[in-house]
This record gives structure tokens, sequence and C-alpha cells, in this order.
């Protein structure tokens, strides 16, 4: 089942987007086509990418890379609309700065980053492709900030091909693309590297072997944290006066391990 299931990954897959982002190439590819700029090269940081996704036990950047002039990258993946996407941009930018900030780096330092959500949905509801927002004036248009900030975010369900590279709206429909349909030729030289790249990865027993131990981490991930719920729910039930029965009752667990959550969390507290 196991296997199956790696076979049929596509890129907007959590892991397969990691794992595929991990070769600068690919990385660096991406980067150009989205930003419309030139790189010389990327270094993917990797203790940060290809490990948990945002959404367990705080932020874990997918993706993260700096190029030749220290500029940082932050790329995510997101299939699903999530709330206040844009504060999040705001929180990972906050994350890459206070990295560089506590290695001793002044303000005036700080290098530009670049925070690109690649969403398997319209993030603004305007079918754009591509979302960019910078600091801007509002009195002034012409008035930058130059924070050094800026955010992308990309859409798979963009209607707008005439205002946009038809290289970027290659690649969003390959990302939008079912396994069956991501492996069709694309007639675009940078779609095909990363199919080549997504092929490999599925040929590797140590590829397949690394996925695997990702679910089981995801699910202990998630498990642990619907336990955290359920406890604090628990221990507001018992504050409340609720009897260890009904709250077991609601819980869908033993009196016993209504009782052990209680203890943990007063004794966590004391």
């Amino acid at each position: 089942m196991a296997e199956r299931k790696f076979q049929d990954l596509t890129i907007k897959n959590n892991f397969m987007f990691g794992a595929v982002m991990a070769e600068p190439k690919n990385c660096k590819g991406v980067i150009e086509l989205v930003l419309g700029i030139e790189v010389d090269y990327v270094e993917v940081s990797r203790e940060k990418s290809m490990v948990y996704h945002p959404e367990y036990k705080g932020v874990r950047l997918d993706v993260y890379a700096k190029d030749e002039n220290n500029t940082r990258y932050n790329i995510e993946m997101q299939v699903a609309q999530k709330p206040a996407l844009g504060k999040r941009t705001r929180y990972y930018q906050s994350q890459m700065d206070m990295e560089l900030l506590l290695t001793g780096n002044e303000y005036k330092e700080l290098p530009n980053s670049y925070v690109i959500f690649i969403c398997d949905f319209d993030p603004f509801g305007k079918r754009k492709y591509r979302y960019t927002f910078q600091s801007k004036c509002k009195e002034d248009k012409e008035v930058d900030l130059e924070d050094g900030r800026c955010c992308v975010f990309l859409s798979t369900h963009g209607e707008n091909e005439n205002e946009v590279p038809r290289e970027l709206v290659n690649f969003l429909k390959f990302v939008k693309a079912n396994q069956e349909e991501s492996q069709k030729d694309f007639r675009d030289h940078f779609v095909k590297q990363l199919q080549d790249s997504i092929r490999w990865i599925k040929s590797s027993r140590e590829m397949e072997e690394r996925f695997m131990i990702f679910e089981e981490m995801m699910k202990d991930e998630r498990e642990a944290g619907k336990r955290e719920v359920r406890q604090s729910t628990a221990l507001n039930m018992h504050q409340k006066g609720y009897p260890d029965e009904t709250i077991a009752e609601v819980l869908e667990v033993d009196v016993e391990t209504v009782q052990e959550w209680i203890s943990e969390s007063e004794s966590a507290t004391k």
C-alpha cells in the first residue's frame, strides 16, 4: 500500500515537493521562473527542507534557500485554502529575519527575502496566475519602503495567460495535474526537468523509505495534536465541575485516561 501511494505522488505532495526542490537546479529554476530574475546558483538548506509540514508543531519551512547575493527564499506548496495566508507570510519572513539577526547581522545588513506560496487554488479569487506583494506608500505608489521583502502567491487556477510568461503557465498546469496528467508531454524544458527528477525519486528505494518514515512522523504528530486537544478539553470540563465519567463519555476514552490527563495537566501548571 505504501509503495503504491509513493508511486502515485505528484509534485504538489509535500514530501515530493521537498525532495524535488532539494536539488539546487530545480529550486533555482522555480525561483527564476516565479520572479523573472536570473541567479547564478542557489544553496538549499537541507536541514530546513523535507522535514515537517508547517501545520504541525510550529513552522518548518518546506524549502529554504539562498543565492549568491545572500537573498533568502522560502517556497511553500499549498494544496488547500487555509486562513490568514497573508499573516503566514509575515511570520515566515520574520523567522528568516530573526535567524539572520541572531547570527550578528545588523538591520542594514538584512538581505532581501522572498516568500513564495504555490497554491493549488486561487488565494484571492481574481483568477490571476501570480499575485506579487511589496511594501508601497499608500499616498504615493512610487515611494517604496525598500524593506527588501516580497511575497508572491501563485495560483494553478489563473486565467490571465496573456499577462504572464508561457513557461509559468506550463509549470502551474503541471502542478495542478493529477498523477496521470502530470506525466504527459507539456512541451516545456523545465517541466520535463521536474518530471525527470520525480521519476528518479520514485525509482530510489532510499527515497521511498524516507517517505514511509515521513508519513509515520506526520501520523505521530497528528495523533499528538489530537491528544493535546482532548487533554485540554478534559481539563476544561473538569474545572467546570463535570464528573470524570461524563468527560470520558464525551471524549470516548476510559475514566482512567481522563484522570491521567487531568493529573498531567494540573502537574504541568504547578
